[in-house]
């Protein structure tokens, strides 16, 4: 209970997920402190930055301002903040994210081609994390279901580099279209191709352990092991067990072993640590830093296990 009742202080983003999640409040409770995000913490500090034309830094996936040569890749742009106001779980009924998602609407364009924002782009990985957004902010991303539907290679999954010839899935592209999809079944209402597609699209992450690969055996990159907050495009461990507690799924036993990874990481004050930041250019840090305890990989590895446990 220490672990929780520090969760509970933390920012609001985190206290009503903990409420929800691992306190059982009444759903009233859960809904005023949620309500708190457009007004406070880190929630009001991301849509503050919002520019007058809607976007974040003046661009869609990357500043206007971006030129190259920095570190990492820079997470400042307008769907990285808004998948980030999405976790954070900013009530889209809000009046702020109504507005808000009104401008990108209205002025969101893809460096890619000049696509509107809401139309998504070329690149699955992409359009993945475009209907998720959507979805939870209550625009009709339809027509993009549609498309990525039609994405699905043969092994179930999806890849940004089908366009240039790949015919095998990534672990990356593939949690991000689920993700999508789910955010979709959820808003709009499920259909069987839809349901299909994501069937074929967890089974290609459980069938490898949701971190090997299937030919071998091996890890398939390390980082899948590592717990980042923000993940953003990353795939790992942490990151698709919860997609999977989200689903309504029952735990499955191919993730077993992806959950003895989690269950590893709990520190013996019950905390989990920050393992990775991905670089690049941030707003601000959520976090304190890389090997201290974390607030969101904490919430997050808690709610697997109860998931899992229960």
């Amino acid at each position: 209970m220490d672990v929780i009742d520090e969760l509970l202080r933390s920012d609001p983003a985190i206290r009503w997920q903990a409420l929800r999640d691992l306190a059982d409040a009444p759903p009233d409770v859960v809904a005023a402190e949620r309500a708190r995000v457009a007004h406070e913490g880190w929630g009001a500090r991301l849509l503050a930055l919002q520019g007058s034309d809607g976007l974040w830094e003046g661009g869609a996936c990357f500043p206007a301002s971006y030129t190259g040569g920095e570190p990492g890749q820079p997470w400042t742009a307008t769907m990285h903040t808004l998948q980030t106001l999405q976790i954070l779980g900013l009530d889209p009924a809000s009046e702020q994210a109504r507005r808000a998602i009104a401008l990108v609407a209205e002025n969101g364009r893809w460096e890619h081609a000049g696509q509107r924002y809401f139309d998504g782009e070329v690149e699955p990985c992409i359009n993945g994390r475009t209907i998720e957004t959507g979805a939870y902010f209550g625009v009709d991303v339809s027509p993009l279901v549609e498309r990525i539907l039609g994405e699905r290679l043969a092994d179930g999954g999806w890849n940004c580099e089908a366009e240039n010839g790949s015919v095998r899935s990534s672990f990356d592209t593939t949690i991000n279209v689920l993700e999508g999809l789910l955010a979709y079944e959820q808003a709009a209402g499920s259909s069987p191709e839809v349901r299909e597609a994501r069937r074929a699209g967890e089974d290609y992450l459980l069938e490898r352990g949701l971190f090997r690969r299937l030919s071998t055996g091996e890890v398939a990159d390390a980082t899948f092991l590592d717990f980042a907050f923000p993940y953003y495009w990353r795939h790992d461990v942490l990151r698709a067990l919860d997609y999977f507690r989200r689903s309504g799924a029952a735990p499955d036993p191919r993730a077993a072993e992806a959950m003895e990874v989690v269950r590893s990481r709990q520190q013996p004050d019950g905390r989990w640590l920050l393992d990775r930041v991905h670089p690049g250019r941030v707003h601000f840090a959520f976090e304190d830093g890389v090997g201290r305890p974390s607030h969101w990989n904490t919430l997050r590895a808690l709610r697997v296990l109860r998931w899992w446990e229960d």
